[in-house]
């Protein structure tokens, strides 16, 4: 699969003299990647010299990023975020059929070596709230509010409730085939 080349100003959402907000494309990373010149950091400095990314998002991740203008702005944001005062929303497809009503699950997380995470006791405290929205088939969609910002927090709480997220085969997804 060809991943087309992002294109930073087609996905501006908003900006203003403190923030531009960015729809990023999934397989692109937020910051310096070993295997990619490409990244959202980067290519916000051409845009703008003081350019700095407030929060990350994986790389195989879509979704709204906030990027400060300028230092003040940075520091604003990210005690908003140190805070846990900013709300984080994302939608997950997931393998098998699923009834979560605001289910917590609350699993300290361990970074691996190999770019990977674990569950383990002695990890980072963290917690995700997940809520069904949409069953089908052989799939559910669902909402997640993850309350802390780990390392593939999402990916690894949902795995451990046994709905792993389509196509994350890191994590037990199955490959996802569309059938017309």
């Amino acid at each position: 699969m060809k991943i087309p080349k992002f294109k930073f100003e087609e996905a501006i959402l908003y900006q203003d003299s403190d923030f531009i907000i960015i729809n990023k494309a999934p397989f692109i990373s937020t910051l310096e990647d070993r295997n990619d010149s490409q990244n959202i950091l980067y290519l916000a400095r051409q845009v703008e010299s003081d350019a700095q990314v407030c929060h990350r998002l994986d790389k195989e991740t879509s979704g709204v990023l906030a990027i400060a203008r300028h230092p003040e702005a940075y520091r604003h944001l990210s005690m908003q975020f140190e805070n846990r005062e900013v709300t984080k929303t994302y939608h997950a497809v997931v393998d098998g059929l699923f009834s979560f009503d605001n289910q917590l699950v609350d699993a300290p997380i361990l970074k691996q070596n190999d770019g990977t995470v674990k569950i383990a006791r002695s990890g980072k405290d963290a917690q995700t709230y997940f809520t069904t929205l949409q069953s089908y088939k052989s799939h559910t969609l669902l909402e997640c509010k993850p309350i802390t910002g780990r390392m593939h927090q999402i990916r690894i709480h949902l795995a451990m409730l046994k709905a792993p997220i389509t196509g994350d085969g890191l994590y037990g997804g199955k490959d996802f085939t569309c059938r017309l």
